[in-house]
C-alpha cells in the first residue's frame, strides 16, 4: 500500500509531515486500511515520544519501561486527534504523551501513598528549584525563596520537598553511612512492653477503684509489694487460703468488668 505519509525538512528529525495523513484517517471506516495508517501513523512519530520519555530517566523507572508508556501515549494521541480543529498533530501529542508519563509515575512509581494536592505542590516545588539552580549557583535555594517563585506558602514547599523523597524507599539492610558496618534497620527500635503496661494499668484503674478496702490492700501487698499469701494472711490475721480465695475473687470481678467494658 502507498504509503499517504511524506516527509519533509523539519527542525526536528522525529516530526514528519502527516497532516494529510490524519485527515485521511478521519475519513476512513474503522477497517484493515484505517488500522494499517493508524499503525504507520504511530510508528512514524513513536522517535518524537521516545524522545519524551528520556526527559523522565533517572526517577527509578527503566528507560524502556518509559518507551512503553510513552508509546502508549502516542497510540492515544493518535486516536483522539482531531485534524478539524485546526492544531497541529505535535502540539496535540507532546502533552498527550508527558500525561501520560507522569500519570505513570503517579499511580505506580511512589513508594508511599502521597495525596494528589501533595503530589503537584512536588511537582511545582521541583520546578522552582530547577529554575533557582540558574540564579542562586553556590547554595541550595531557600524555602523562602521557593515559596516566592512557586507561589507557595512556606508550609507548602516543605510539604513539596518532603514528597521529593517518595519515590524510592532504602532497604533495611542498607548500610548507615558513617555507621561502622551497621544497617538502617539496626537503627529502629523494638516494641515496649512497658507501654502495654501503662495501657492495663490505665484500663484496670476504674475496677480496682470499686473494690472493697481490704481487696486493694491484699492486691497492693501481693503485686506492689511482692509479699507471697502467706505473709499477706500474717499481716492482716487470717488464713492463707481465706487469702487465696479473696485474690481469685478480685480476678474474676476485674476480668468480667474489664470484659464487659470492652464489649
Amino acid at each position: 500500500m502507498r504509503t499517504a505519509c511524506t516527509p519533509r525538512s523539519h527542525p526536528h528529525d522525529d516530526a514528519p509531515d502527516t497532516a494529510r495523513a490524519f485527515v485521511r484517517l478521519a475519513e476512513l471506516p474503522e477497517g484493515p486500511e484505517r488500522r494499517a495508517l493508524r499503525d504507520e501513523l504511530v510508528e512514524l512519530w513513536l522517535p518524537m515520544a521516545e524522545r519524551i520519555a528520556v526527559r523522565f530517566r533517572g526517577r527509578g523507572e527503566t528507560l524502556e519501561d518509559l518507551y512503553q508508556v510513552a508509546a502508549l501515549g502516542l497510540v492515544k494521541a493518535v486516536d483522539h486527534y482531531d485534524p478539524a480543529r485546526g492544531r497541529a498533530f505535535e502540539a496535540y501529542a507532546v502533552p498527550t504523551v508527558t500525561g501520560e508519563i507522569k500519570r505513570h509515575f503517579r499511580d505506580h512509581m511512589w513508594t508511599l501513598h502521597v495525596p494528589r494536592r501533595v503530589q503537584e505542590l512536588r511537582n511545582r516545588v521541583r520546578s522552582a528549584l530547577k529554575e533557582l539552580d540558574q540564579t542562586t549557583p553556590g547554595r541550595p535555594p531557600t524555602v523562602a525563596e521557593v515559596a516566592a517563585l512557586a507561589q507557595l506558602t512556606e508550609e507548602e514547599v516543605q510539604a513539596g520537598m518532603e514528597a521529593l523523597e517518595c519515590f524510592s524507599a532504602l532497604s533495611l539492610d542498607a548500610e548507615v553511612p558513617g555507621g561502622d558496618g551497621y544497617a538502617l534497620g539496626d537503627t529502629l527500635g523494638a516494641l515496649d512492653p512497658g507501654y502495654d503496661l501503662i495501657v492495663d494499668r490505665a484500663a484496670a484503674e476504674p475496677c480496682l477503684q470499686g473494690l472493697p478496702e481490704r481487696d486493694r490492700l491484699i492486691l497492693y501487698l501481693r503485686f506492689f509489694r511482692g509479699m507471697t499469701q502467706s505473709r499477706i494472711a500474717e499481716q492482716l490475721g487470717i488464713s492463707q487460703m481465706h487469702v487465696s480465695r479473696l485474690l481469685s475473687a478480685c480476678f474474676d470481678r476485674l476480668r468480667e468488668e474489664l470484659l464487659a467494658e470492652a464489649r
